[in-house]
């Protein structure tokens, strides 16, 4: 199917730097081998042409379109990661402002809670979702990285293992945890991709899109990624 979610992330080591930048799904680039359409579609046009070769042509479109190299992909399902945050005992999480039906303050999500919290549809769109995303993966670092709760590291790492479909070698993930601890929810430096970089278009076909502003855009990712 169609990417929920996109999300480009780095590590860098030994600083503990973590960087990710949230795509919009809605996006409109140029797709090899497709030509213009959502940048979301990436992922359905290969499945539908081979099983399993979705990630590869996601990541060939990210390269196209953004100048940047992708060393991996990481494609996770939507039960995986409501196993993931069950496997937490729950997410605790604040929200500075009132968000999917959840009033400003502390609130503890369950795993269907939390996923259904960050695809809420109702009266929020693209630009709106991605920010709840990037809330939901900061409140797991912070929760994960409080010695109280690596106990349950385990658990998460179990439910993680069984639920996501990548090509991430074995030694990576030693590094990129070490990243996430090390440096702690400081450095991380989550973004998106903002409506002022954005134009709302309607294609040929009636569909409603963003087209990209690279001039804003391309900035945005120099700063995360260096390149």
């Amino acid at each position: 199917g169609r990417t929920d979610t996109i999300i480009m992330s780095t590590f860098v080591l030994p600083d503990g730097y973590v960087g990710l930048l949230s795509i919009p799904r809605d996006l409109w680039v140029s797709i090899p081998g497709v030509g213009e359409n959502r940048i979301n579609t990436a992922h359905f046009f290969a499945e539908a042409q081979q099983a399993g070769f979705g990630p590869v042509l996601a990541i060939d479109t990210i390269e196209e379109n953004f100048a940047v190299d992708m060393d991996y992909f990481a494609r996770i399902q939507f039960q995986g990661f409501r196993d993931v945050v069950n496997a937490m005992g729950g997410l605790d999480i604040y929200l500075p402002e009132p968000m999917a039906g959840y009033q400003e303050g502390a609130h503890h999500l369950t795993g269907n809670k939390t996923l259904a919290f960050v695809r809420n549809r109702q009266g929020s769109d693209d630009f709106f979702r991605m920010a709840r995303s990037q809330l939901v993966l900061r409140a797991i670092t912070e929760q994960l990285s409080k010695p109280a709760n690596w106990i349950k590291i385990p658990a998460v790492i179990r439910a993680f293992s069984a639920s996501i479909d990548t090509d991430i070698p074995a030694w990576e993930w030693p590094r990129l945890v070490f990243a996430l601890l090390y440096g702690g929810i400081d450095d991380l430096d989550n973004k998106t991709i903002s409506r002022e970089m954005t134009t709302s278009y309607v294609t040929d076909s009636g569909a409603n899109v963003l087209l990209p502003d690279w001039n804003m855009i391309i900035p945005l990712k120099q700063e995360i990624f260096g390149e």
